[in-house]
């Protein structure tokens, strides 16, 4: 249902009035609701042509085997303006909410070298109205295929800790719960010092101004080590006759040799470390024998 449209004075009337017509105003208010709906009726096509595009996204990433970096937060929590720090992009940037509404994917290149994609999602906010709480999980749950998640908040914000716990919650219900985590806090450039209170939980975190730059370096550091630890580098001697298993690792790693040989394809990747255990059988020690 649409929320009750009211109008100052008898601005909503000027349509209305006269004999044989409807009452003042209820001209220009159905007029009005009959502009929202068609408004909301676009969105929500869009949102499904969004989604298609998405899934097509998703889909060449996990060919290419590269790291996925996703940056949650609240509404004006700075995430574009760190997107576009990290990258060097120019992602949208506003103050308003919605400002980014399809997730918005770069290139971003880490310390050792390393590449990965960074993902901008859209801004949490306080009381989501029900109609629109499947159009906020449609576009977060991006999240829940990171490798990394950056919870991005604005250190400044008296609500910084609120915004934190709701996010987190958010992420849990999308099923993020498992997935390596940096909390954020953005914004330090306005505070006069970092509070002493700060960070919360023990998490691993970071201090930055996403603005000026300060404190970045830090954090890219930081996501690689995060990254290093989610990965396992392996040498695998995989028989023809299990060739699905090669294709699995084509799929969710990254494949940096690959050598046929009579006994089988000889791959060097890097694989998710969740996924090990898929392949032990086929590892190959510093020897050159195969573990078994």
């Amino acid at each position: 249902r649409l929320p009750q449209l009211v109008g100052a004075g008898t601005a909503l009337s000027r349509l209305g009035g006269g004999i044989g017509t409807r009452g003042p105003g209820e001209t220009q208010l159905e007029t009005d609701r009959r502009h929202i709906r068609r408004r909301i009726q676009a969105l929500e096509r869009q949102l499904k042509e969004m989604e298609k595009g998405r899934e097509l996204r998703r889909k060449r990433r996990a060919k290419m085997g590269v790291p996925v970096i996703a940056l949650v937060g609240y509404t004006n929590a700075g995430k574009s303006t760190l997107l576009n720090r990290l990258t060097g992009a120019e992602s949208y940037v506003q103050d308003q909410l919605f400002a980014t509404l399809d997730p918005t994917a770069r290139e971003l290149r880490l310390p050792d070298g390393q590449k990965a994609v960074i993902i901008d999602t859209v801004g949490l906010i306080d009381r989501l109205p029900h109609d629109l709480v499947e159009a906020f999980h449609s576009t977060l749950e991006t999240a829940a295929e990171a490798d990394v998640i950056l919870t991005v908040c604005d250190a400044g914000s008296r609500y910084c800790r609120e915004e934190l716990a709701v996010t987190g919650q958010v992420l849990d219900e999308l099923g993020c719960g498992g997935i390596p985590k940096i909390t954020v806090y953005n914004k330090v450039d306005k505070l006069p010092e970092i509070p002493p209170d700060f960070p919360m939980e023990g998490r691993p975190h970071a201090y930055i101004s996403a603005l000026y730059g300060d404190g970045v370096e830090k954090l890219l550091e930081q996501i690689a080590g995060v990254l290093a630890k989610s990965v396992a580098r392996v040498t695998l001697m995989i028989p023809y006759s299990a060739g699905h298993i090669a294709g699995a690792v084509r799929q969710e790693g990254n494949v940096t040799a690959e050598e046929y040989t009579p006994d089988g394809i000889l791959l060097t990747a890097t694989v998710p470390r969740r996924s090990l255990h898929q392949y032990r059988a086929y590892l190959v020690d510093e020897s050159g024998r195969v573990e078994v």
